[in-house]
């Protein structure tokens, strides 16, 4: 079955129908990881978007539900190259045909990703309509350029709290949509978790006591959060050790007077260098998924200094605050897909938790 991509600028991609039939309207991303494409589907960062992924064949290792980040798919749509219909691989459990059609999610295959990744590159992230129907362009291109992302946290948080016991420090997991890695970082270490509601308020969450506190990632524009914004702050007065990731990380900048904007089209994808401006300059390879960067000339330089930068555009990448035992970054320490890196940043928050505890 046909199936088409249209964009907000009036391009029209031809393509072949994968995953659901039917029409959607989203923000169109792409991501450059060359495998993890499960992880990227059920990343809830991408609540509210389309994911184009750059490598050209996807689905070729099929569905492994124990590698999955979250308990469903969470894009509104999907674009690849070439979808492999016959994985080859002894953990699949299903198609990415099949994962896709049994949660709704329609996809496009066979169109030009390239030309489209460069359009997006060169024009930056706009909006678009995946559709297996014949649409009047007209009506087509008003509601792809109405279309807008809004508040979606509230779409990927849990319901109520879960409790994951340890033996070491509490920590409370503020779910903006989080992904399950981030949890299991902190487990395997031996942390007694609970992951809260992202509007849990702050005392609720400082009433149980905990060691640290993490602020996850999540999908969507962090200034649509203004009662999220307001228990940051409380956080941050607290005193209690604060590790903060991607949305976690523009919610503590904007909760401590700084500023954020929306990048021309993201980083997404499993290669993203980025330099340690704290230490001895080294380069981290980094898992990234984010559209937003905190502004570091709105950083109050007695409040918090940058920490990471990217490499290629030099973007912020974290802040290490002065005042109070808080750290804050951009990209992805757990990394699923993507290089481990970083993955000493939850030892290092640890580290904090029991120099706090001491203290």
């Amino acid at each position: 079955m046909k199936a088409y991509l249209i964009l907000e600028d009036g391009t029209v991609f031809t393509g072949t129908s994968i995953g659901a039939e039917g029409t959607c309207v989203s923000e169109i991303v792409f991501n450059t990881s060359m495998t993890g494409y499960l992880e990227v589907l059920t990343d809830p960062s991408y609540a509210g978007q389309a994911v184009c992924m750059t490598y050209p064949l996807i689905g070729n290792y099929g569905i492994c539900s124990e590698d999955m980040e979250s308990d469903r798919p969470w894009p509104d749509g999907f674009i690849v190259r070439e979808l492999s219909r016959l994985p080859s691989n002894f953990r699949s459990e299903e198609s990415i045909q099949k994962f896709l059609a049994g949660h709704g999610i329609p996809g496009i295959a066979g169109i030009d990703t390239r030309a489209l990744t460069r359009r997006l590159r060169e024009h930056g992230t706009m909006n678009g309509m995946i559709t297996t129907r014949e649409m009047n362009r007209e009506e087509a291109l008003a509601a792809i350029r109405a279309y807008k992302v809004g508040p979606v946290v509230d779409r990927v948080t849990c319901r109520a709290s879960v409790h994951i016991p340890g033996k070491g420090p509490r920590v409370a997991l503020m779910d903006y949509g989080a992904k399950k890695d981030i949890a299991q970082n902190l487990a395997k270490r031996g942390c007694d978790v609970t992951i809260y509601p992202a509007g849990t308020p702050a005392e609720e969450v400082l009433a149980g006591r905990p060691d640290g506190i993490m602020l996850s990632n999540g999908p969507g524009d962090p200034k649509e959060n203004g009662t999220i914004i307001d228990n940051v702050r409380r956080f941050y007065e607290s005193g209690v050790p604060v590790f903060a990731i991607c949305l976690g990380h523009q919610l503590m900048a904007l909760a401590t007077g700084a500023d954020t904007f929306k990048m021309k089209y993201g980083h997404r994808g499993g290669n993203h260098p980025v330099r340690d401006l704290t230490g001895d300059g080294r380069v981290y390879m980094t898992s990234q998924n984010h559209g937003y960067a905190v502004d570091p000339d709105t950083v109050d330089p007695s409040v918090a200094v940058p920490a990471f930068e990217n490499v290629n555009d030099g973007t912020n990448e974290g802040l290490r605050y002065i005042r109070k035992p808080v750290f804050t970054v951009q990209f992805h320490p757990e990394a699923c897909p993507g290089p481990q890196d970083a993955n000493f940043l939850f030892d290092r928050f640890m580290k904090m938790m029991k120099g706090a505890k001491h203290a």
